[in-house]
C-alpha cells in the first residue's frame, strides 16, 4: 500500500460516472504472506454489509460475481437462513420499510436478545440508541399482549427482550459513537433528524409470531420454580407453624389414614378439638384458617408466594407443586376435612380451598375421600320432655315446622349461625355420631371442573352472570346424602354466597338500600328512633332486632354514612349526624369513632318513608324473628336521590344523585299522564358545573367541573372541586405542584394560601407570570384537574322482584318505579279504610259501653268475669281479639315480651269468649265514666268518622300527590334551617376579613412610625402600597358578605315561590315574608386615602335588624 500509481482518467457518459480504487494489502509490514480465511471472510462479510445497506442503488460484486442482494431484507434472510440449520421450527421474518430513513426487521432468539444494526452504513456491532429505539415499541407492545393473557405472569420489560432479534438499518445525522471502531452509537433520540414510528400491523405480526408464547411458558417455568421453593415433603414431625395440631401418626406409615381438619378460626379450633378428645389425636390434626384463603386462580404470583396460609397448608399437607397425585400416599395426611360455619361466608370458605386444590392439583380431588366436610346443625328443636331434632337445612326446618299443623307447645328453637355457637359438649357429640356430619366430595367428570372454574375465573365472568340469573329463590343443597358432586356444591350452596354477595353490593331498585342500610331503617322505624343515642350502642340494637350477623364495626360505618351530608355524599341524609360525622375534606374518612358520636331518624325521614306503608309490606323472617321487609317503597326512588354504588359477584353499580324537586316534578308528570323532562345529576350543596359530554346507547356521560378563576397576573383562586375530589387530597395534589414529585419533575407554582372550611373550598395558588401563561392557554380547569366525569352506563339494580338489571336512564327507574308505588296506594287505602271502621266500630262500642255503665244497664263490679264477658256478647257487644303468636314455636334468646298476652289467650268466657275479646272495654279507667270522657269519646268518633268520608273521597294519585306536598313543605323548612346556618358562617367570615384589614391598616401606621422615614416620596409610595394591600383584603370581605347575603336571599326566595305553589296556610306565607325582608342591612364608610396615617374599617349596622356584611 506504499506505492501508489497515477489516476487513470478515461471519458464516459454522464450517467455512467464512477471511481474505481483498486488496492494491494501490504501483508510484508503485518509479517503475513497471505491473508488469513478469517481476514478474508471478515472482508467478505462488509462486502455483503454494503449490499444489505445499499443494494437497491449500487451494485456490489464480490471476486467479479455480482451479490444476490437487492434490499435490506434479502440482508436478514442470510442470517436467518443460517440460524436455521438443525431447526424444525422456520423463524419468522416481519420486516418493515418506515420511511426512507429506517428499516426494521424482527424475528425470535433462543432467550438471548440479538441484534444487527447499521447507522449510514456503519456495523454498530454494539447495536446503541436506535435499536433502543425499535426494540422499545416492540418489547412495550408484546408486553401489553403478554399482560392481556395473563396479568399475573410478572414479566418484565428485559425478559421480553431476550426473546427478540432485531435488524435496523438507520440514516441518522451527525451520529456520534462511543469509540472510533464506532460499534455503539451513543446519540440522543431527539437528534436522530428523523423518527421511525412503527406501524400497528407490523407490531401486530409480532406478537403474532411466537414471542408472547415463548415468554408466557418461560415464565410460567419460573413460576412454577419458584413456587417449588416452599413444597412440603413427608416427614413425622414439622416444626414452625404455632396453631397447627399436627395428628402424631401424621407423615408415618400411617399417614393414609390421617385427617387434617381446617377450621374457621381459633372458635371453630376449640370446638373440633373438644370433639377430637372422642376419637384421639392420633389420626386427627386441626388447624384454624385466619379468615378466607386467597383466590389462587386470580392471585399473582408474588400474592402467592408471599401468602402464609398457602404455604402452611402445603407444608402440613406435604403438597409438591406440580405433581400429579395418583393416591395420597406420599402426603402427611390421606384427607382434609373443612370445617366452617353453616353460613353463605362459611360456603364461600369451602369454595375458596376446592379452589386452590383444584388450580394446583387437580388429579387431587379425583382421589375418593381425601376432601371432605363437616356440618352441624343450622337450627335445633328442644322438647320439654327432652327429644332433641337437629335440622342441617333451613328447607329442612320449616317442613317439619309445617308438619307440627300449629301444636308447637313444648318446643324451644336455638339456631346455630357459627361453630362458636356449640358447646364443647355438643362438639363431642357431634364426633360421635360422625358419620353423619362427614361427608364426602366426589369427582364425578370434568363438568364438575368447569363448575369450579366458573365461580372463580375472571376469564368466566358472563358465564357467571348467566349463572346467577338463572338462580331459582328456595335453592338448597341436601344435606342427608353421604356423598355431594363438586359441582352440586358450586350451583347449590356456593351460589347462595354469590346472591348474598351480591345483593350485600348492588342496592334494590325500590328503596335505593343494600340489606345493611335497611336493617338500620327497620330497626330505627322499630325503635320510634326520635330520641338521640350513641352511634355504638344503637348498632347492638340493630344486631339484635334484625340478625345482623356480620362485623359491629361494618355496621357503625354504614350508620354513620347513612348520617353524612356533606358535598358529595348523600342529598337526604335518613339519619341526624349529631357529632363528628365527617366532611368533605376526607371524604368522611375524618369521622369521629362510633362510640362518641350520636344520632337519631332525621325529621324528614319519615316524610320519604310514611309510616301507614310498614302494614304492607312484606317482612322477612330469621332466627325465628321478624326482621326488616324485602324492601320498602318511600314515595320517591331513594336510589336517585341519594346514588349508589357498589362491586358484587359478577356486576358492579354506579347511580348518580339526583335532585329531589326533579324528581317529585317528573312524578307530578306521570300523576298527570305528561311526558317526563330529562333529570341531570345533582349533588347538594355543589356550586360547579354538571354538563353532558358524550350520549351512547347505554348511558350518557357528564362533565364534572369545579370553579377557579384568576385574580392578577400570578394568582387564581379555586373556590370548588369536582364532585368526590376531596380537599385534603388536592392539597397534596397542590403540594405536589410546589414541590415537585416522581411524575412531576419540576414545579409548576410557588406557593398557595388555604381559607377552607369543613363545607368550603377556597385555595389561593401563586405561581409565575410565565407558568400563569402556560395554564391560562392550556385551560385553568385543565391544568389544574378541575374536572372528572361520571357516567349512567352501569346503573345496575334488583328490581321489585329480587331480579338484577340495568336501567339505561334514570327516568327508566322512575318510570318502573312510579307504577309499582302507586299500586301500594291503592293498597294502603284499602288498609287505612280498614283500620279506620275497625277504629271506629271500637268507639262506638266505648261510648256505647260507657254509657250502659253510668245508665246502670250493665254492672261491672262484684261480678265474675266469665258472666260479665258472655253479658257483653250477648248485647251486641263487637269482640276485638288479641292476635295469637302460638302457632310458632318458643326461640331461645327471642323477643319474650309477647308471651304473657299469649298466655291469656288460652282463658276463656261462656260461649267461648276469649278474656281478650273485650279487654278494649274492661281495661279502659274508671275516669271514663265522667261525663268529660264521654263527651271526649263522642268528639273522637266525629272525628273519626269524618276521616273515613275524607279517605273514601280520595284516590291513590290524590294520597300521593298529599305526601309529596307535606316532603316538600318539609324539605323547605330544612334548607332554610341550612341557608341560616349558611348565613351565620358567611357573617363570620365577613367579620374576619375585616379585622384583617384593620389588622393590615394598623400594622402600616406602626412600621411607617417605626422606619420614620424622612424622604416624602418614599412615604407616599410605602402608605400607597399598604393602602391598596388592605383595600384588597376589605374588598374581599365586602364581596364575601355579599355573596352569603345572596345565598340567603336565594334561600329564603325560594320557600316564599314553593310556599305559594304548594298553597300553604296564610299565616306560614307570612312568617316566610317577614323572614325574607327580615334581611340585615348594612352601611359602607369609603375610606380615604389622601396620606392618612390610620386606616380603619367601620362597619354600621342597623341595631333594629339582624345584621351582616
Amino acid at each position: 500500500m506504499s506505492v501508489k500509481s497515477e489516476p487513470t482518467i478515461l471519458k464516459c457518459k454522464a450517467s455512467e460516472n464512477w471511481t474505481k480504487v483498486t488496492f494491494k494489502p501490504d501483508l510484508a509490514k503485518f509479517n503475513m504472506t497471505s491473508l488469513e480465511n478469517d481476514v478474508v471472510a471478515l472482508m467478505s462479510k462488509r462486502v455483503m454489509d454494503i449490499a444489505g445497506c445499499l443494494g437497491k442503488t449500487v451494485k456490489v460484486e464480490l471476486n467479479g460475481q455480482r451479490l444476490p442482494i437487492k434490499s435490506f431484507g434479502d440482508y436478514v434472510s442470510l442470517y436467518l437462513a443460517a440460524a436455521q440449520n438443525n431447526k424444525e421450527e422456520n423463524l419468522p421474518r416481519i420486516y418493515e420499510r418506515v420511511n426512507d430513513r429506517w428499516e426494521t426487521c424482527v424475528s425470535l432468539s433462543d432467550g438471548q436478545f440479538q441484534q444487527v444494526s447499521f447507522v449510514n452504513s456503519i456495523a454498530t456491532i454494539r447495536g446503541g440508541s436506535h435499536v433502543q429505539y425499535v426494540t422499545d415499541q416492540v418489547v412495550n407492545n408484546i408486553m401489553g399482549v403478554v399482560n392481556k393473557k395473563n396479568k399475573n405472569a410478572g414479566v418484565k420489560p428485559f425478559q421480553v427482550r431476550n426473546y427478540l432479534w432485531v435488524f435496523v438499518n438507520a440514516l441518522i445525522d451527525n451520529p456520534a459513537f462511543d469509540s472510533q471502531t464506532k460499534e455503539t452509537l451513543t446519540t440522543r433520540q431527539g437528534s436522530f433528524g428523523s423518527r421511525c414510528e412503527l406501524s400497528q400491523e407490523f407490531l401486530k405480526k409480532v406478537a403474532k409470531c411466537g414471542v408472547v408464547e415463548r415468554v408466557l411458558t418461560w415464565a410460567d417455568f419460573k413460576q412454577t420454580k419458584e413456587l417449588k421453593k416452599n413444597d412440603g415433603t413427608k416427614r413425622q414431625r414439622l416444626t414452625g407453624i404455632t396453631k397447627l395440631d399436627d395428628a402424631n401418626d401424621a407423615g408415618g406409615r400411617n399417614s393414609e389414614l390421617c385427617t387434617l381438619i381446617l377450621t374457621e378460626g381459633d372458635s371453630a379450633k376449640a370446638l373440633a378439638m373438644s370433639g377430637i378428645s372422642v376419637v384421639g389425636r392420633n389420626q386427627y390434626g386441626v388447624f384454624p384458617l385466619r379468615g378466607k384463603l386467597l383466590n389462587v386462580r386470580e392471585a399473582s404470583h408474588k400474592q402467592i408466594m408471599d401468602n402464609a396460609e398457602i404455604n402452611n397448608i402445603k407444608q402440613i399437607l406435604g403438597l409438591q407443586h406440580g405433581k400429579d397425585y395418583e393416591n395420597t400416599k406420599s402426603l402427611r395426611y390421606g384427607h382434609m376435612m373443612i370445617m366452617t360455619d353453616q353460613d353463605h361466608d362459611g360456603s364461600h370458605i369451602k369454595g375458596l380451598l376446592i379452589n386452590f386444590i383444584h388450580s394446583f392439583w387437580p388429579s387431587l380431588l379425583k382421589i375418593p375421600d381425601f376432601l371432605v366436610e363437616f356440618i352441624t346443625p343450622i337450627v335445633k328443636a328442644t322438647h320439654k320432655n327432652g327429644k332433641v331434632l337437629s335440622f342441617y337445612s333451613m328447607p329442612e326446618y320449616e317442613s317439619w315446622k309445617d308438619s307440627l299443623g300449629g301444636e308447637t307447645k313444648g318446643w324451644s328453637i336455638k339456631y346455630y349461625k357459627g361453630l362458636g355457637t356449640s358447646t364443647a359438649k355438643e362438639g363431642k357429640e357431634y364426633f360421635r355420631d360422625l358419620h353423619k356430619h362427614r361427608k364426602e366430595f366426589a369427582w364425578e367428570n370434568e363438568t364438575d371442573g368447569d363448575a369450579i372454574e366458573l365461580a372463580f375465573s375472571k376469564k368466566k365472568v358472563e358465564a357467571r352472570k348467566l349463572w346467577l340469573r338463572q338462580y331459582e329463590p328456595g335453592t338448597f343443597l341436601d344435606q342427608s346424602a353421604r356423598v355431594i358432586k363438586y359441582r352440586d356444591f358450586v350451583n347449590k350452596e356456593l351460589i347462595l354466597f354469590s346472591m348474598a354477595d351480591l345483593s350485600r353490593s348492588i342496592p334494590s331498585m325500590m328503596d335505593g338500600l343494600k340489606p345493611g342500610q335497611r336493617k338500620i331503617l327497620f330497626c330505627s322505624f322499630k325503635r320510634n328512633f326520635v330520641k338521640q343515642a350513641k352511634v355504638a350502642q344503637f348498632s347492638g340494637y340493630v344486631s339484635e332486632h334484625s340478625a345482623y350477623h356480620h362485623g359491629e364495626q361494618s355496621l357503625a360505618s354504614t350508620i354513620i354514612g347513612m348520617a353524612q351530608n356533606f358535598v358529595g355524599s348523600n342529598n337526604i341524609n335518613l339519619l341526624a349526624p349529631l357529632g363528628q360525622f365527617g366532611t368533605r375534606s376526607q371524604g368522611g374518612k375524618d369521622h369521629a369513632s362510633a362510640r362518641y358520636v350520636f344520632t337519631c331518624l332525621s325529621p324528614i325521614t319519615r316524610f320519604l318513608f310514611p309510616q301507614p306503608d310498614d302494614a304492607l309490606l312484606n317482612y322477612l323472617k330469621e332466627d325465628g324473628q321478624s326482621i326488616e321487609p324485602i324492601w320498602y317503597c318511600p314515595i320517591i326512588p331513594m336510589v336517585l336521590l341519594n346514588g349508589s354504588e357498589g362491586i358484587g359477584t359478577g356486576w358492579s353499580t354506579f347511580v348518580p344523585n339526583y335532585n329531589p324537586r326533579d324528581i317529585v316534578a317528573n312524578i307530578r308528570h306521570l300523576l298527570k299522564d305528561e311526558p317526563l323532562e330529562p333529570m341531570e345529576p345533582w349533588y347538594k350543596g355543589f356550586n360547579g358545573t354538571i354538563e353532558r359530554s358524550a350520549t351512547k346507547e347505554n348511558g350518557i356521560t357528564y362533565t364534572i367541573t369545579g370553579i377557579i378563576e384568576q385574580l392578577n397576573e400570578t394568582t387564581v383562586k379555586i373556590s370548588e372541586l369536582p364532585v368526590r375530589k376531596w380537599t385534603q387530597d388536592y392539597k397534596e395534589y397542590l403540594e405536589s405542584l410546589m414541590l415537585g414529585n416522581d411524575k412531576i419533575m419540576e414545579p409548576f407554582i410557588k406557593d398557595y394560601r388555604e381559607h377552607n372550611t369543613d363545607t368550603r373550598v377556597h385555595f389561593e395558588v401563586m405561581l409565575s407570570e410565565k407558568n400563569m401563561a402556560i395554564a391560562v392557554s392550556e385551560g385553568l380547569t385543565k391544568r389544574f384537574k378541575l374536572t372528572t366525569s361520571l357516567s349512567t352506563s352501569n346503573m345496575h339494580l334488583f328490581d321489585e322482584k329480587g331480579v338484577i338489571k340495568k336501567y339505561d336512564t334514570p327516568e327508566q327507574i322512575l318510570e318502573e318505579f312510579y307504577h309499582i308505588r302507586l299500586e301500594l296506594y291503592l293498597k294502603r287505602k284499602a288498609i287505612q279504610l280498614e283500620t279506620l271502621q275497625l277504629d271506629l266500630s271500637k268507639l262506638d262500642n266505648k261510648v256505647k259501653f260507657v254509657l250502659g255503665v253510668v245508665r246502670g244497664e250493665i254492672i261491672v263490679n262484684n261480678r265474675k268475669r266469665a258472666d260479665l264477658l258472655a253479658e257483653l256478647k250477648m248485647k251486641g257487644f263487637r269482640p276485638f281479639p288479641k292476635k295469637s303468636k302460638g302457632s310458632e314455636p318458643a326461640v331461645i334468646g327471642g323477643d319474650m315480651s309477647d308471651k304473657e298476652d299469649d298466655a291469656e289467650e288460652g282463658e276463656r268466657g261462656r260461649g267461648e269468649v276469649r278474656a281478650g275479646d273485650y279487654e278494649y272495654l274492661l281495661s279502659m279507667p274508671i275516669g271514663t265514666l265522667t261525663l268529660e270522657k264521654v263527651q271526649q269519646l263522642c268528639n273522637e268518633r266525629e272525628k273519626l268518622e269524618g276521616d273515613v268520608e275524607e279517605l273514601q273521597r280520595s284516590t291513590p294519585k290524590s294520597l300521593w300527590e298529599k305526601d309529596l306536598d307535606n316532603l316538600l313543605q318539609q324539605l323547605d323548612a330544612q334548607e332554610l334551617e341550612e341557608a341560616k346556618e349558611e348565613e351565620y358562617e358567611n357573617r363570620h367570615m365577613a367579620k374576619e376579613g375585616a379585622a384583617m384589614f384593620k389588622r393590615a391598616t394598623s400594622k402600616a401606621v406602626k412600621k411607617d412610625t417605626k422606619n420614620k422615614v424622612t424622604d416624602g416620596q418614599k412615604v407616599e409610595t410605602y402608605r400607597v402600597q399598604e393602602l391598596e394591600k388592605a383595600k384588597d383584603e376589605e374588598y374581599e370581605s365586602r364581596h364575601m358578605a355579599k355573596e352569603g347575603a345572596a345565598i340567603f336571599k336565594r334561600a329564603t326566595s325560594k320557600v316564599v315561590t314553593k310556599d305559594t305553589k304548594n298553597k300553604v296556610t296564610d299565616g306560614q306565607k307570612v312568617e316566610t315574608h317577614r323572614v325574607q325582608n327580615g334581611g340585615a342591612k348594612s352601611k359602607r364608610i369609603s375610606i380615604s386615602s389622601c396620606k392618612a396615617k390610620q386606616y380603619t374599617s367601620i362597619l354600621c349596622h342597623d341595631s333594629s335588624r339582624n345584621s351582616h356584611l
